[in-house]
């Protein structure tokens, strides 16, 4: 190709503004090795300030930082920042971020905010009810300020139950319009509910239930933070939505007969979407009463929309498989709360914590591995009394992870003596960081570092170091990823059906929080926040409820099946740059079994072009194809009188769900080397925006061989709004062994929407 010819004085211009680019200055934030002050100063500001000047005279320093962060922000050109950033002591320098009003960040992260919703701005007020099935609520929180909404709906058949620390002339209101609780089975199994732990009332004492539901739907709140991190407006996925609380939860757990009357309690009442951060592990549907609920709930056109469970990142650790339930996996977000490992020999190491408490000294003190300092097989864990006090007094104690929880540790190390706790991963949770409030200065740090770590505190003859803690960093990348602790695929009840179904925002989530409890939730914690920052499938589940009563609010007329499909076919698995959502836990591309369909956007989902719907009689065949029985059918349908007709041919693979998850049976023998096999799956599409043509691609990515995917017919022509066209797909592959797998894509375009399905595929 020719270059364009330019002119000497448009050259002279590029020139010049090129140049201006390079000196133009704007400012950054330093994050300092305060313990890497070298002895000639004795006030770290002296430092920071010759530190500046090494790399230029003329750099304007805005700030210094002493409390939750040690460090400067200055002007500087971007040449400057570079050579700042090799300076000795210099853990980072970050451009500065401009902000906005936004919430605990995941709504911007989704591309919502407050101005800006799915629905017309000129809409103040929705009757979309989001039910949360959780450990209740503390009502007196900002997030469920009702200004500016109007009158409860009409439909509307719920109450606020009263009890002795419940008044529901103040509990309740226009935002908050249910609160009840169900503890009756729990009761019958644990004993009476000890009231001088926990409210027999809709109160929540435990803070999870007040931040699922706030996560979901709550109204905004200016200046929320834990203790200073993650600043910012505070609000829930669905600005305008109701909420109504079911307590199901108490200290000893969440009983299956408290959750299903609840369950029916909340369709009776007119919830829209029931949000359940809960699950009971892997079973048949029939058993399973989450399931049961889900199922006639959806009958009544209710979305059920439950977490995924906590238990990844093995194969097969999902709950909530039935295919009438979304099923919610975590991802993380572009904010982290960085706190720096520096270590006597000069090096440091990059953790999280939410400490906000008095610093650590700046000269480095003692550290000592756990494992030295204890006279139990297990002292390396930090467990309550493992820790020898004369061998951890006044030292930063590396302990692990495992059994007992991450700010449990800390306490053991406090309560010994420690004057600091650096917290390091195993295999088990590998990179994965999830930030805590602790109780003393402390970081949580990923495996390789930990190891290295440990290394130095048994091989330095004098092992030394201190913790730096930089804040709250917004702009992250990658991200999202697949969180280690996401369960994962594939299903273990019904292998046909692929599960999750999608993940949202679950690490480092701010929410509303209990005010019977300090943020890391131990009795010693005697901290009382408005909002705390925790991680889980328990958060992301909320993020899709939330989301699930926008597209309820936009498209009122929507199956569950339908919000549910919009939200799946148009998530994303590819970062902006083309390269595939990492999975924190291989640190490699995740697969469908890790994300399902992908991570939710909800701005595309508010206009999918095409939905995969589904009638409760679509999932009776279901149960059908999977040999159920009538009486394990009526189980789960409300003993429904439904039999299977000997006579037709049911097949899993005839579901209408917006995924596919293809099972190839693997050959055996030599005789069967070349061997092929084929799978057929039929799908319906329904075009829910103007007449369009959508043309079809597919694509596979399978490590030992080739699947190849037929599509017919191949294009799809819509003359109107509504109308309905079916298609099948043919996989053939080559016999594999047992335990082979390899995921690919299908997409429908017409130019303007995208509507893609995950292919998952198996060998057994």
């Amino acid at each position: 190709m020719a270059r364009p010819i330019l002119f000497p004085s448009i050259l002279l211009l590029l020139l010049i503004s090129s140049a201006s680019a390079a000196t133009r200055r704007a400012s950054y934030i330093v994050h300092m090795a305060k313990t890497q002050m070298p002895a000639r100063f004795t006030e770290h500001s002296h430092w920071y300030d010759a530190s500046l000047r090494s790399i230029s005279d003329s750099a304007d320093m805005l700030y210094t930082y002493d409390t939750v962060a040690h460090g400067f922000a200055a002007r500087l050109t971007p040449a400057e920042a570079r050579n700042l950033a090799r300076r000795p002591g210099v853990l980072s320098v970050l451009p500065d971020t401009t902000y906005h009003l936004h919430t605990t960040r995941t709504p911007e992260f989704l591309g919502l905010d407050v101005a800006d919703e799915l629905v017309p701005e000129s809409s103040t007020t929705s009757d979309v009810v989001v039910g949360v099935l959780d450990t209740g609520v503390w009502p007196e929180r900002n997030s469920f300020d009702d200004t500016g909404l109007g009158p409860i709906p009409a439909v509307w058949k719920g109450e606020c139950v009263a009890a002795k620390d419940f008044d529901p002339a103040k509990s309740c209101n226009r935002k908050l319009i249910g609160a009840r609780f169900f503890s009756k089975g729990y009761e019958s199994s644990m004993g009476p509910i000890d009231e001088s732990h926990e409210s027999k009332s809709p109160r929540d004492a435990d803070g999870h239930g007040t931040h699922t539901s706030t996560t979901a739907a709550g109204s905004a709140v200016s200046d929320a933070s834990l203790l200073g991190y993650a600043t910012g407006t505070a609000r829930g996925m669905a600005l305008r939505a109701r909420i109504a609380v079911y307590k199901v939860c108490w200290t000893g757990g969440c009983f299956s007969s408290d959750i299903l009357a609840a369950m029916d309690a909340a369709v009776n009442d007119g919830c829209h979407i029931l949000s359940l951060s809960l699950g009971g592990g892997a079973t048949d549907y029939y058993r399973d009463s989450v399931a049961i609920g889900a199922f006639n709930a959806m009958e009544s056109g209710v979305l059920v929309s439950c977490s995924a469970g906590n238990a990844g990142p093995g194969a097969a650790t999902l709950s909530n498989l039935a295919p009438w339930i979304t099923t919610v996996g975590a991802g993380t977000i572009d904010r982290d709360f960085p706190a720096y490992v520096v270590l006597g020999n000069g090096k440091n190491y990059t953790g999280v914590s939410l400490y906000s408490g008095k610093l650590l000294s700046s000269t480095p003190i003692p550290l000592i591995y756990a494992g030295n300092a204890t006279n139990s097989s297990n002292g390396n864990l930090c467990m309550p009394g493992t820790l020898v006090p004369e061998k951890v007094a006044g030292k930063v104690v590396l302990c692990e992870r495992g059994i007992n929880a991450r700010v449990q540790k800390g306490m053991v190390v406090k309560d010994a003596g420690g004057a600091g706790m650096v917290l390091a991963n195993t295999a088990t949770n590998s990179e994965e960081l999830v930030a805590d409030a602790h109780l003393l200065p402390a970081t949580l740090i990923g495996e390789k570092a930990g190891n290295v770590i440990k290394a130095y505190a048994l091989s330095d003859p004098n092992p030394t170091a201190t913790i730096i803690f930089g804040g709250t960093k917004v702009g992250v990348r990658p991200s999202p990823v697949v969180a280690a602790f996401s369960s994962r695929g594939p299903n273990a009840v019904t292998p046909e059906i692929l599960k999750p179904d999608l993940i949202a925002p679950g690490v480092n989530i701010l929410a509303g929080w209990t005010g019977a409890i300090g943020p890391t939730g131990l009795t010693t914690d005697s901290r009382r926040v408005e909002f705390n920052i925790i991680s889980g499938t328990s958060m992301s589940c909320p993020h899709v409820s939330g989301l699930a009563a926008l597209l309820k609010e936009e498209h009122p007329d929507w199956s569950p099946a339908a919000i549910k499909s919009a939200l799946m076919t148009t998530a994303y698995v590819t970062y902006p740059g083309g390269d595939g959502i990492l999975d924190i836990a291989t640190g490699q591309a995740a697969t469908p079994f890790d994300f399902g369909a992908g991570h939710a956007d909800p701005k595309s989902a508010v206009d999918p072009g095409l939905i995969y719907d589904l009638t409760p009689e679509d999932y009776l065949e279901f149960l059908c194809a999977i040999d159920y029985t009538s009486l394990q059918i009526a189980a789960i349908s409300k003993d429904r009188n439904y039999s299977c007709d000997a006579r037709k041919n049911y097949s899993v693979s005839k579901l209408n769900y917006p995924s596919f998850s293809v099972a190839f049976a693997t050959a055996s023998g030599s005789a069967d080397k070349g061997a092929t096999a084929t799978v057929v799956h039929e799908r319906t599409v329904t075009n829910v925006g103007p007449p369009a043509t959508y043309k079809s691609t597919a694509t596979a990515k399978v490590d030992g061989g080739e699947v190849q995917i037929s599509v017919e017919p191949a294009v799809l022509n819509f003359t109107e709004t509504g109308e309905k066209k079916s298609y099948t797909v043919k996989f053939t592959a080559p016999s594999l062994p047992s335990g082979s797998s390899g995921s690919g894509r299908l997409e429908w375009s017409d130019g303007k929407h995208t509507v893609a399905s995950a292919l998952a595929f198996t060998w057994t």
